[in-house]
């Protein structure tokens, strides 16, 4: 298995124990102050693990475009954190948690058009279970 495979499946796993917990974690607050608490440790705990693993050689490639890029990145996590956690303080994990991997979709189609990335027939099938996993799903 390529490393990159299982990064990404660790990932899967964390990522679903996050709304769970993060569903406790906001029972008598609202979503607002719990995405608040919960970013501010993120961010400490990236700076510990940055600090400790990124060779200096990294930070001396750093550059303004990256920054750029980076910073429109983080816009577009702070706008989807915002509605994640409320959608998540209101409604069912499993089905919010859901709908949130629909992004998916968005994430292939922009690949495609900005990346250049190949859709196959695989892919294009596999879109179409999600989205009709989605619509199922998502109906009540």
């Amino acid at each position: 298995m390529d490393r990159w495979v299982l990064y990404a499946i660790i990932s899967m796993v964390f990522a679903g124990c996050t709304s769970v917990v993060a569903k406790l974690g906001l029972r008598g607050i609202s979503s607002d102050l719990g995405l608040a608490v919960r970013t501010s440790f993120v961010f400490m705990f990236i700076w510990l693990f940055t600090w400790k693993v990124v060779p200096l050689g990294d930070w001396q490639k750093l550059t303004w475009n990256h920054v750029y890029w980076l910073a429109l990145s983080a816009v577009t996590t702070t706008i989807s954190w915002i509605f994640y956690y409320k959608a998540i303080q209101e409604g069912n994990v499993s089905t919010v948690a859901l709908i949130d991997k629909g992004s998916v979709v968005v994430a292939i189609l922009l690949a495609s058009i900005i990346l250049g990335e190949h859709i196959t027939w695989r892919v294009g099938l596999g879109l179409s279970f999600i989205i009709t996993g989605l619509l199922i799903i998502s109906r009540k």
